[in-house]
């Protein structure tokens, strides 16, 4: 009786193997490359980070009103900074679990087929993934990220490290990127469409970006990495036609922007911008701001931030502007880096002695190249930099340099946030009606999920950095 089980048992594993084996067999997908291709993680990475950067959590909901460029109208609760540790998880999920996993896996798969071109451009777009995500949240998983087989629950990088980490990324992807002719050529492209060169010059103006970010606290590593940037004879982005940004398509592949307003009508622009824009006679406020439906006084009407629910509704919907037309537009570009960014990025430099350029001339571009964006130019340029509101100082130049370029990087709320904290220009207030003692977020707070998921690596970046609060300063955030 015992053999007789045995062997029972016996056929009924093997008929489960050769089952198994057939349902393998079956659930292949004929259409689906056995081997990821780098094309297509290329595009998926350019396209969901850009998505996310833009989109409604990390911008239209949080940080373009910690930036005061925007407003909420409806729906206040953001505006006033009531948040919970579910509130910051796309900007978390997306950036690790889709953009690093499919950046790391582009640099794999270009490695094993020798096309260091691909490796070059993973590595420029994985540094900026990196640098959105310590910009936010301070210490964050870096050495170990991405590599789900070898760190199921990857430690906290300090932030300083980070920086580090990724301006090392960046200065690889510099010696990879090969525009000579006869280099490898990549496709999937939908930000220079395969041209190195203009993948260069953004790998050189996310350099310059982050030198500036830590220039605070580590000025000799700033300097050092300037120089070496110059020692290699590399350029940066030199014209808005080249600026790093993804230009969308119709529907469904729009703005994340336009996607939002299709569907809902609680965001408006900040009474804060309105009134700057206002004061300095700026012509960009027409692009950035739309009439308000009902006939006003002022035809573009911002909402304070930080208004309870009840005070925006008593301004009402059709008496206050939403984002201007240019925004709206379902064809609108996500900016990553522009051309304007990078000219008061280089003035900065020149005013902390970092070179030997002339910040003023810079500043200057800067602001032309803003307008320019816009499509404004001619003599209403000429008279708003004249101003003496607008004219360089050198005596405070990060007043002259946070100021214009809190207006310059108007919609790119994590950019134009991070900026105004580590310049501390424009000089924000927040509104009674908020809830954190009058003080405006400096960072997110960790997603929920990773007290859970990853509590010890948690714990200790806590301990590390300090309360995983809105209120807790980042390393880079010196004063």
């Amino acid at each position: 009786m015992k053999n007789k089980k045995l062997y029972i048992l016996a056929i009924l594993a093997i008929a489960f193997t050769s089952c198994n084996k057939e349902l393998d067999e079956v659930n292949i997908n004929p259409n689906a490359p056995e081997i990821p291709q780098a094309d297509y993680l290329l595009t998926g990475a350019i396209k969901n980070t850009s998505d996310t950067y833009w989109g409604t959590t990390n911008n239209l909901n949080s940080s373009l009103l910690f930036a005061q460029h925007w407003a909420k109208v409806q729906y206040t609760e953001e505006d006033r900074f009531i948040y919970s540790n579910s509130s910051f998880t796309a900007l978390w999920s997306t950036g690790y679990a889709q953009s690093i996993a499919g950046l790391n896996k582009i640099v794999e798969l270009a490695d094993a087929q020798g096309n260091p071109n691909y490796k070059g451009v993973a590595l420029v777009l994985r540094s900026w993934v990196f640098l959105l995500l310590t910009d936010a949240y301070g210490d964050v998983p870096y050495t170990q990220a991405g590599k789900i087989k070898q760190f199921v629950t990857p430690v906290y990088d300090k932030q300083k490290d980070v920086y580090y980490g990724i301006l090392a990324d960046l200065k690889s992807a510099q010696t990879a990127l090969d525009p000579a002719s006869g280099a490898p050529v990549i496709s999937g492209d939908i930000m220079y469409g395969g041209n190195i060169t203009h993948w260069k010059e953004f790998a050189n103006s996310l350099r310059l970006r982050i030198a500036l970010r830590i220039a605070d606290k580590e000025p000799a590593k700033s300097q050092a990495v300037i120089d070496e940037i110059k020692a290699e004879g590399g350029n940066y982005i030199n014209s808005n036609a080249f600026n790093a940004q993804l230009v969308y398509q119709v529907s469904p592949q729009q703005n994340p922007v336009a996607a939002s307003f299709e569907t809902r009508n609680d965001y408006r622009i900040s009474k804060t911008i309105v009134d700057k824009l206002f004061a300095l006679k700026d012509p960009r406020l027409p692009i950035y701001a739309s009439k308000t439906e009902n006939v006003t006084p002022q035809v573009y009407v911002g909402i304070p931030n930080g208004s309870t629910n009840s005070e925006a509704s008593a301004i009402g919907l059709a008496n206050s502007s939403k984002p201007g037309a240019y925004f709206l537009n379902p064809l609108a570009p996500a900016v990553i880096l522009s051309y304007a960014e990078l000219l008061f990025d280089r003035a900065e430099a020149a005013a902390r002695g970092f070179t030997t350029e002339n910040a003023a001339d810079l500043y200057n571009q800067a602001i032309r190249a803003s307008f320019d964006q816009y499509g404004i130019s001619g003599n209403v340029v000429d008279d708003y930099i004249n101003q003496a509101a607008v004219k360089y100082d050198p005596t405070n130049y990060k007043k002259s340099i946070g100021e214009q370029k809190w207006i310059a990087l108007f919609g790119q709320g994590l950019e134009a946030w991070t900026e105004q904290r580590r310049l501390d220009y424009p000089q924000l207030t927040a509104s009674v009606n908020t809830v954190l003692n009058g003080k405006i977020p400096v960072r997110f707070i960790y997603p929920g999920s990773e007290q859970s998921l990853n509590g010890q690596n948690y714990k200790n970046a806590v301990s590390s950095q300090g309360a995983d609060l809105l209120t807790t300063k980042l390393w880079f955030d010196a004063f």
